[in-house]
């Protein structure tokens, strides 16, 4: 409250219309304090106060709930929210309160900015990484699952697992996801990674694993799930198939059946719509041009000469590429790539 200062600066010979001028406050408020400093509602608020207090101090491992009985009795009554709001600003806590679990600390700043901005697209594979963390518990413990996720193609190009969530298993996934497609001869210098703001991806050895591989990071906000809502999707997934199932006893039973799951199912059984009705495994999905429209130029016989090399490069049969062509969500417009379709 600013009116001691102003009272204190009139004693001094200061007038109240230039001080409330300076300050900016209106001179009825301050006098109508100097007449009554302590009003009715802080004198009773002190009253309950005190009254609280010594029940506290009596009885310590009482809530707030049986304060309010105690102080009722003694000639203090009060609602509960009121006696809440008095005992958490003074900080009286029963001895048997809930423990706080966690750190209670703000995340750090992030190391990286974000460069997807909710945009999970990706024109070819190698260009957009998402990875998250998610946990499950077994009657041994908790089991960790660190996954890579490729947006081109909604594959999980990398994974680790582990007992404990720490900055190596992050490293591991990563290794393993650049291991994984160097086996299969593709470059992955310039990748972007993308991630939430926790601690194990904002250490310093993911950072130095980043750099080691040519790759870049970005970061979304703290608790907007929505930045790394693709990463979700595949968690949620996993969720409802495997780890809600049933009660896994040991953690190696609980890492076989991850593993099966993502490996069988996930990548080679479980086609996607926004694939084209293929699976994440397709060796080799469909491009764009077989979606393009026959350009003016181009006779019908060659175009569809050229749209029957591309489905046999695929190894697909023209049925399944109308029903691809159906339910597919992609949809190109440009005419580039049916020329170079029909030429091929």
């Amino acid at each position: 409250m600013i009116y001691p200062l102003v009272r204190e600066l009139a004693v001094d010979g200061i007038p109240v219309a230039v001080t409330c001028r300076v300050l900016t406050i209106a001179r009825q408020p301050y006098y109508r304090w100097l007449a009554a400093p302590v009003t009715t509602s802080e004198l009773a608020r002190a009253y309950r106060a005190d009254a609280l207090f010594d029940a506290h101090r009596d009885d310590p491992e009482f809530g707030y709930r049986f304060l309010v009985d105690e102080a009722t009795a003694h000639g203090q009554p009060m609602t509960a929210g009121t006696a809440w709001a008095i005992c958490s600003a003074n900080r009286w806590w029963s001895a048997f309160g809930k423990p706080r679990r966690g750190k209670g600390g703000r995340p750090g700043p992030p190391v990286h900015d974000d460069r997807v901005n909710r945009v999970f697209t990706a024109a070819a594979p190698n260009r957009l990484w998402l990875t998250d963390i998610t946990e499950h518990r077994t009657a041994e413990g908790k089991l960790y699952l660190r996954a890579v996720k490729d947006v081109h193609s909604n594959r999980i190009v990398g994974y680790s697992i582990d007992a404990r969530m720490k900055s190596r298993l992050a490293v591991a996934a990563i290794d393993n996801a650049v291991a994984r497609r160097a086996a299969d001869g593709a470059v992955v210098a310039g990748c972007i990674v993308h991630s939430d703001r926790g601690s194990q991806f904002r250490s310093r050895k993911v950072v130095h694993t980043l750099n080691r591989h040519q790759l870049a990071g970005s970061m979304g906000r703290v608790g907007a799930a929505g930045d790394n809502a693709a990463m979700e999707s595949f968690f949620s997934l996993l969720q409802k198939n495997v780890l809600d199932r049933r009660h896994w006893t040991t953690r190696q039973e609980l890492r076989i059946a991850i593993v099966t799951w993502i490996e069988r199912t996930y990548h080679r059984r479980r086609r996607q719509a926004g694939l084209g009705r293929l699976t994440p495994r397709h060796p080799a999905p469909i491009t764009p041009p077989l979606w393009r429209r026959r350009p003016a130029s181009t006779t019908v016989a060659a175009f569809a000469r050229g749209r029957r090399r591309a489905l046999a490069k695929l190894n697909l049969s023209p049925r399944h590429y109308y029903h691809v062509q159906r339910y597919s969500t992609l949809r190109y417009t440009s005419t580039e790539g049916a020329r170079g379709a029909a030429d091929s």
